[in-house]
């Protein structure tokens, strides 16, 4: 008797690399428990506006509903950006400029959680080539899981199979992907995107790059 395959926890967030990793793993024939964490920041309402669509338009019998566990930052980010909208890094910024503190240490100790509570043993991240932070490396997210492991006396694995893949390759190869209903900005106007913030200018560079009309609404 053949046994179905225990889902992998998918940290989603709407954007481009989570959904288009959701997209190849379905296509894959893997099954998906999609995790979405809410945290408090300033552009998660029209973030989860998107990643529904998302997930209504790649439905498959391989992907479990949506799981959203509320993890409120504000006790730890205080007066952040992120949470208060002012001073949102500009088109104009360096990538490292968009770093949210301690982020995938809050987001994979939280998923770990989850993932003994509900028997699963393998978590995944978009994270992509170049990510130039510490807490994306490899180094990090094997130990990471190594604690979590040793921490919930349950096994942990962590994922990031998009690791050597940049954000237009990753385009590129989804071409029958709904790109249009990703979502990454920074500081959405209404429901669309600003166009002018740091992730609104890689998004742009990204099609661009990778030739693909770019199916976005931008506000400017």
């Amino acid at each position: 008797m053949q046994h179905q395959r225990p889902p992998t926890c998918l940290l989603v967030s709407g954007g481009l690399d989570s959904g288009l990793l959701l997209h190849q793993f379905l296509a894959q024939g893997v099954p998906v428990a999609p995790l979405y964490l809410r945290c408090g920041l300033v552009w998660e309402t029209v973030e989860l506006h998107w990643l529904r669509r998302f997930l209504r338009e790649v439905r498959s019998p391989r992907l479990a509903p949506l799981e959203i566990v509320e993890m409120p930052l504000a006790g730890l980010y205080a007066s952040h950006w992120s949470l208060t909208g002012r001073g949102i890094p500009s088109a104009a910024s360096a990538d490292a400029a968009v770093y949210l503190p301690g982020r995938n240490v809050l987001l994979l100790g939280a998923a770990a959680i989850v993932c003994a509570r509900r028997h699963l043993s393998t978590i995944a991240l978009g994270i992509l080539k170049g990510n130039p932070f510490g807490d994306a490396s490899p180094r990090f997210l094997t130990e990471m899981a190594s604690c979590l492991t040793r921490a919930l006396r349950h096994p942990i694995r962590i994922t990031a199979p998009l690791r050597g893949s940049s954000k237009t390759q990753l385009i590129r190869s989804a071409p029958d992907a709904p790109l249009a209903l990703t979502f990454s900005c920074l500081r959405p106007r209404g429901m669309r995107h600003c166009g002018r913030c740091n992730k609104c200018a890689e998004r742009r560079r990204a099609f661009r790059r990778a030739g693909v009309l770019d199916p976005t609404r931008y506000a400017v």
